[in-house]
């Protein structure tokens, strides 16, 4: 064989090991945040009774102990918001996108048809006052610098302990560049879980097994529940942190430095 063909090889063998390196994080900086669970989008329940990423289901997590994992994106005035989906269908009954809607407007709706309204992230954190750790995912829209932007500088001013994440790596990325010292999270899930178009049909590999750590060199991979791909297996073996969501029964719990849980008490 000659140089040529070993130093291809070589360079063949390097290359998962080059995507799947995860970013380095002190022990100082992970600390605080691996000896809590997290309430997903706030301590709600299942009966909508107290909805998800409503003041209620945050306040309630602070008060049982739980850290919390929520979910922020900008209404059409540019205002972060606490709000998971890109429409209000679901939660709040309206055919609209959050985005089309100013904070104002926004705030006119309820939640799950009770009397909670969709909070502004410095509403949550006023309430959270420093009392638990949490998770903040950013929502991937059509302008991600400004969320990213207007979500850095609001947590600049937050003396608690909080965390990153978010399912597009060029928002993990961002962080990354502008804020290195922010522990950062990539979300992902099972191949067969993202639109099987996305990125001309590659998008739901590259993605599941988290090809883009190569930008964001994320801290920890929060994956969800269940088989994981290979360059996931690959990064943790360079140890990354292992987050896992959505854990729906206790049992399910091991093998996680971060536990995002929903429906029971953990």
């Amino acid at each position: 064989m000659g140089k040529k063909s070993t130093w291809l090889l070589a360079a063949l063998g390097a290359l998962p090991v080059v995507l799947a390196a995860p970013g380095h994080v002190s022990r100082e900086a992970a600390e605080p945040l691996l000896h809590h669970k997290y309430a997903h989008r706030g301590l709600h329940e299942k009966d909508k009774s107290v909805p998800e990423n409503s003041l209620a289901a945050f306040a309630r997590a602070c008060e049982a102990g739980y850290g919390m994992e929520l979910d922020v994106q900008l209404s059409a005035d540019g205002q972060v918001v606490v709000f998971h989906d890109d429409d209000l269908k679901r939660v709040c009954g309206v055919e609209k996108d959050v985005c089309e809607l100013t904070f104002d407007e926004l705030r006119e709706l309820r939640l799950c048809g009770t009397e909670e309204r969709i909070p502004l992230f410095t509403e949550v954190l006023e309430l959270v006052a420093g009392r638990t750790p949490m998770i903040v995912e950013l929502k991937s829209g059509g302008r991600n610098d400004e969320l990213c932007e207007k979500t850095l500088e609001i947590l600049r001013g937050y003396d608690g302990v909080y965390c990153i994440e978010s399912f597009n790596p060029a928002i993990v990325a961002w962080f990354r560049k502008h804020a290195p010292q922010i522990v950062r999270g990539q979300l992902a899930m099972q191949r067969d879980q993202y639109d099987p178009q996305l990125m001309g049909g590659l998008g739901p590999y590259l993605l599941s097994n988290t090809c883009l750590n190569v930008i964001a060199r994320p801290h920890f991979i929060a994956y969800r529940v269940g088989r994981k791909a290979p360059l996931v297996k690959l990064a943790e073996l360079m140890g990354v942190l292992r987050a896992g969501w959505t854990i729906r029964d206790p049992k399910d719990e091991e093998g996680f430095d971060i536990v995002i849980f929903e429906f029971y008490k953990a």
